[in-house]
């Protein structure tokens, strides 16, 4: 069982930033692929970030291409989110997941656990 606790968010300003942090449980090594998913009121959760288990292959989604980067801390089993030009559709509850592969995926399926989940909230 892996545990994960999000950080970082918060309410920002249209055209503002937030660096989303996850750490897992007990800070140690991961060899799973890893991502970020969000999920806006009354809507499905999204796939946003992942990146594989070596920092490899980071994807984002297209709507926050050029804006949002993930990167991997694997030695201590953290991924980080960096928001840029945050737009208030970006508005949501932002979850950290581990992937059963070690690559990362796009579907949420693919994914063994997750957090909590932390908000961020962008006003125009």
């Amino acid at each position: 069982q892996v545990q994960l606790e999000e950080s970082g968010g918060g309410l920002v300003q249209a055209g503002g930033s937030l660096r989303l942090s996850c750490a897992a449980s007990r800070r140690t090594a991961i060899n799973n692929g890893m991502g970020w998913f969000r999920q806006a009121p009354g809507k499905e959760r999204e796939f946003v970030a992942t990146i594989a288990w070596n920092g490899g292959n980071p994807s984002v989604a297209n709507s926050v291409e050029g804006r949002f980067t993930i990167t991997v801390d694997r030695a201590i089993g953290a991924v980080y989110l960096q928001m840029h030009w945050l737009q208030p559709a970006d508005t949501g509850i932002y979850y950290c997941e581990v992937d059963r592969s070690a690559v990362g995926s796009m579907s949420q399926s693919s994914y063994r656990y997750w957090g909590r989940g932390i908000q961020v909230t962008v006003n125009s």
